[in-house]
């Protein structure tokens, strides 16, 4: 009885999380829009190859937003 009354409760706060988070960031409830920043994929890359040419004194070299990469060393370009 009490695992039915906790998966209960929690399948209804992980429903009512989602709700709220769709309809205040999604559907954006509150005005605002998305900057330009994030919806600007020219911007986005060009940022990401200004943070890959900073010069780094530690061995070896690893990206700055590893999080956005599946490999996390990065590797010598052929260029």
């Amino acid at each position: 009885m009490a695992a039915k009354c906790i998966t209960g409760a929690l399948v209804g706060t992980l429903v009512v999380a989602y709700v709220c988070d769709t309809v205040i960031s999604d559907k954006k409830i509150f005005g605002g829009t998305t900057p330009k920043t994030i919806s600007d994929k020219e911007w986005w890359e060009a940022t990401d190859k200004k943070f890959q040419a900073w010069p780094r004194t530690a061995w070896p070299p690893v990206v700055m937003n590893p999080i956005s990469r599946q490999n996390f060393i990065v590797k010598q370009s052929e260029a």
